[in-house]
């Protein structure tokens, strides 16, 4: 559980996250529980000192940086085109329901809602479904690349004919199934991947914040998709009133299938692979690295995770062979 692992690596109490464990997985007579914990705290060595670096320093840079990197870009590349293409929604909408101005405003809500009822049915959702069977039999790193691929040739699939076709055929079938397998790749990679590898890649005591990092830079991409498109989409001499003129949608779509190009490169060239990887092992490894790159500190020679699969094989509280 994440209870004992955060007892176990961060605040390195072994023994306790060794008891904490064997409630969750055993019925256990608690007073022998009990006894045993006052046994262990009576003989228990004083805890190893706190981890030398912090977010901020060197060594986090040079040991995680690169994966933190890794998460952070890919989640503002995803961002960009994701939001963007909420936007594009109306060009989509549009011709299937009644102009605005013939309805109230409470009807344009509701048709508007059904609308998108219809692509999260019809694609966000069995987007989700496919990345469930799929993501631990292709592994996080190709899904998310195969994911950004299929939004960059659907995205390109639009903008190509759009000026001398899909303008005029709003309503053509073929328009929306392209419109909602943007949403079903994303979907089925990045917009699920992004979520899973900052909490597989970094130690127990980084993993909320860096997390939280990546998922920042995921909305700045959306506002600089939500407010670069509204722009960009713009006609050189139509504009809309109150919008200055941008580059047309054809080119619009066109830049964001060439931003999911460059999420599919990055990914292709920074993010590592987590799949069947225990996050013990993923924390471990890179403690390692840290000492054949130089690292002097006892804690990567020795880690918690270590310490605590070390103490589990020897408990008599738990069967063998479980971890934490």
């Amino acid at each position: 559980s994440q209870t004992s692992r955060y007892t176990a690596l961060v605040e390195r109490d072994v023994v306790k996250a060794t008891n904490d464990i064997g409630r969750v997985l055993a019925d256990l007579d608690l007073g022998a529980v009990a006894e045993e914990e006052v046994a262990a705290a009576l003989s228990r060595p004083p805890p190893p000192p706190r981890p030398s670096y912090g977010l901020l320093s060197r060594r986090f840079v040079r040991q995680h940086g690169r994966d933190l990197f890794a998460c952070a870009a890919a989640w503002f590349l995803l961002d960009i085109p994701y939001y963007s293409s909420t936007l594009f929604q109306s060009q989509i909408y549009r011709p299937l329901f009644p102009a605005p101005g013939l309805i109230n405003a409470f009807q344009e809500a509701f048709n508007v809602a059904k609308f998108q009822a219809v692509i999260a049915v019809a694609s966000t959702i069995p987007g989700y479904f496919v990345a469930v069977l799929l993501i631990d039999r292709v592994g996080r790193r190709r899904l998310q690349m195969a994911g950004f691929l299929l939004m960059a040739v659907f995205l390109f699939a639009l903008a190509g004919p759009y000026d001398g076709y899909w303008r005029d055929h709003g309503a053509h079938a073929g328009y929306i199934v392209l419109y909602s397998l943007t949403f079903f790749s994303a979907n089925l990679g990045p917009n699920t991947t992004t979520f899973i590898l900052p909490a597989e890649l970094f130690p127990a005591r980084f993993r909320s914040t860096c997390h939280g990092l990546s998922g920042a830079a995921g909305k700045l991409g959306a506002l600089v998709g939500s407010i670069g498109f509204l722009w960009a989409s713009q006609q050189k001499d139509g504009a809309a009133a109150g919008h200055l003129p941008g580059i047309g949608m054809m080119y619009a779509l066109f830049v964001l299938g060439g931003i999911c190009l460059l999420g599919l490169a990055l990914t292709y060239v920074f993010t590592p692979e987590t799949m069947m990887r225990s996050l013990e092992e993923n924390e471990s490894d890179r403690a390692q690295t840290q000492v054949g790159d130089g690292g002097s500190d006892t804690e990567a020679a020795k880690s918690p995770a270590s310490m605590a699969s070390s103490h589990l094989s020897m408990s008599p509280i738990l069967p063998a062979r479980v971890s934490v």
